[in-house]
């Protein structure tokens, strides 16, 4: 029987060894679950980024911008922030944004712990600030307790909560897409078009941006780099943050996966269709002009890469007390 068991033993590891192999080769990598997560970190941090309390008004929370039954964003070219203030650029996916080099589109948070606190004190969008809300927390009893059991300290802290948001976005990861399958050995997972559309995805250069697990998020580049990007909106991306010239209109590159449910697309959100996506990065960033049949394939790959959405229990938000401070609701 150990026999047997050493002999299996050997060849699952001689299995996962030619699929390490085989995606080695591969500019693209497997989407992995999320790996080692603090699990009360996670509950905590699920509750508070559904929970609208954190807003000024009571009705805006993180769902409503990065909505998970939407692919992680809010399928609209900007955000409606607090007093229906219309955002300035379109919201990221929030969908494997743990595997991004940066967050936002200009990269001003390193990570999602930085960016965790941002929309809250924001006024263009939940419109609090971070003494006010960690003033709501502290007013609801179940909070209280929650935090301390996960923290153990007896008062709560906005780096507490950004952490426990964070610590649950890192779940938010999507593996298992079609694309996946494929790069995993099943060589039926892909049809012929959606092959064919990779292929091209590889030799026109898409890749050079568009590579790792995230297909995206690792690097910032140029909007434009062999013709002028067409747009109305003021985001300058990198040099927002740098004010250096070079990094004028220098912005993250954004995951490809589940680009299909995530339109409108590019930092505009003024694109509605994968095929026109395709259409201007061919044209803007590789001075390309796909036929319909490449521009065909070139979309049919990248709906390949829809992966299993997050499945989980939604959270019982924990009630208000007398203390809890009143939202400020904002008129139409």
């Amino acid at each position: 029987m150990q026999i047997r068991l050493s002999l299996v033993a050997l060849g699952l590891l001689a299995a996962s060894t030619a699929v390490n192999a085989v995606t080695a080769n591969e500019p693209i990598q497997p989407i992995r679950p999320a790996g080692e997560l603090n699990l009360a970190q996670v509950e905590l941090g699920k509750k508070l980024y559904f929970d609208p309390r954190l807003s000024k008004s009571g009705f805006i929370s993180c769902n409503s911008c990065h909505n998970l039954s939407m692919g992680g964003t809010d399928n609209i070219p900007t955000s409606i922030g607090h007093g229906w203030a219309q955002g300035p650029i379109n919201a990221p996916t929030v969908l494997n944004s743990s595997l991004n080099l940066a967050q936002f589109w200009d990269g001003r948070a390193a990570d999602l712990k930085a960016q965790a606190g941002g929309p809250i004190a924001n006024p263009g969008e939940m419109a609090s600030n971070h003494t006010l809300a960690i003033e709501v927390l502290e007013s609801i009893p179940e909070y209280v307790r929650e935090f301390k059991l996960v923290f153990g300290a007896d008062q709560i802290t906005i780096d507490e909560v950004t952490q426990a948001i964070a610590e649950f976005e890192k779940t938010l990861v999507t593996p298992n897409s079609r694309f996946d399958q494929w790069l995993m050995g099943d060589a039926d997972a892909i049809n012929d078009q959606e092959l064919a559309g990779y292929r091209l995805f590889k030799a026109s250069g898409c890749v050079a941006c568009h590579n790792g697990a995230a297909v995206g998020g690792s690097s910032f580049q140029k909007m434009g780099a062999v013709a002028p990007f067409q747009t109305d909106n003021p985001a300058e991306g990198r040099f927002a943050v740098t004010k250096k010239e070079a990094d004028r209109f220098l912005f993250k590159v954004p995951t490809l996966r589940n680009v299909e449910m995530t339109y409108p697309y590019f930092h505009d959100g003024a694109t509605w269709t994968l095929s026109e996506a395709v259409d201007t990065m061919g044209r803007i960033q590789l001075g390309k002009k796909f036929t319909a049949e490449e521009n065909a394939q070139v979309v049919a790959f990248l709906r390949s890469l829809t992966g299993d959405q997050p499945n989980f229990q939604l959270p019982i938000l924990p009630p208000s007390s007398d203390k809890t401070p009143r939202p400020q609701p904002f008129d139409k």
